[in-house]
């Protein structure tokens, strides 16, 4: 789309976007505030009418724990892939073709598999009997009895492991962009190479990192599948109350009161954000 192009022609073009994200994403986010102001009913639905009562029985203390888990297992989860994905978007975009290619089909080969298996994997693996338990035992790095599931660090560990492509291929599509001749001529000019990574490389490949951070934090958010499977009854996430308001509870007026509040907590800051970037763009201007 170019910017010479007139203001009509340029809502046509937007038009197919606008109606997948209204159907998709906008109706039913709409869908699910309002469920939470109606009240649930004994066989599991909605009742007629409306009612406050479950926007106050979310308000319950019992949720903070739930919920600042949530957010910084999701937090950190979202750090550790930016760190471990920015050295390797660095290196991908720097390499051949072929080798590109090559690196490019490892990132996206667990997609290939069920995610259900990629965790049932990790669980048999975790497993006291499993083969990484009994390697580490022989290695005597960690203990005989020592159980490595349920876990607030075993659910860590996998969700960096599911959510590590998606900081890599944005950050990968940001980097090979980036021309690296700017960190020739940083380091002409005296930059060490670490210096010219983190001031050179790093605000280069700013819009990637953004949209990786973005991308992991709100995946993490809504993970229910991870801490139920690897996790403990101390290691629940937001996500995990919400699946059981649903499927075990049978309250979907309460489990669109947890998912509403998520959303709102996760959009609003965005949106913060994104006023912010508009009103600093129109000061420069």
């Amino acid at each position: 789309m170019t910017a010479d192009q007139p203001p009509s022609r340029q809502w046509l073009l937007t038009l197919p976007s606008l109606a997948w994200l209204s159907v998709f994403f906008v109706i039913p986010a709409i869908l699910v505030i309002v469920t939470a102001f109606r009240p649930a009913d004994l066989q599991g639905g909605v009742g007629a009418g409306w009612t406050l009562a479950t926007l106050k029985e979310v308000q319950d203390p019992a949720y903070l724990p739930i919920l600042w888990r949530t957010f910084w297992l999701s937090g950190l989860t979202t750090l550790v892939c930016l760190a471990l994905a920015l050295p390797m978007a660095f290196q991908m975009a720097r390499v051949g073709q072929r080798m590109r290619q090559v690196l490019l089909l490892l990132v996206v080969i667990p997609f290939l598999s069920n995610f259900l298996i990629r965790i049932f994997a990790w669980k048999s693996l975790l497993h006291p009997e499993g083969p990484l338990t009994k390697l580490l035992i022989g290695l005597h790095l960690i203990p005989e009895n020592a159980v490595l599931l349920n876990h607030a660090g075993t659910v860590l560990l996998v969700l960096v492991y599911t959510q590590l492509p998606f900081a890599i291929l944005p950050l990968y599509a940001a980097a090979e962009k980036f021309d690296f001749g700017l960190l020739d001529a940083a380091r002409d000019l005296g930059a060490g190479p670490w210096r010219s990574f983190s001031k050179v490389f790093v605000p280069g490949v700013q819009r990637g990192l953004v949209s990786a951070a973005v991308m992991v934090f709100v995946c993490c958010l809504g993970q229910y599948v991870i801490p139920q499977m690897v996790g403990g009854t101390s290691d629940e996430m937001l996500g995990s109350k919400i699946a059981q308001r649903v499927f075990s509870d049978r309250n979907l007026p309460h489990a669109s009161a947890l998912a509403g509040g998520l959303m709102l907590a996760v959009l609003l800051p965005m949106l913060v954000v994104v006023i912010w970037q508009g009103l600093s763009r129109k000061e420069v201007t």
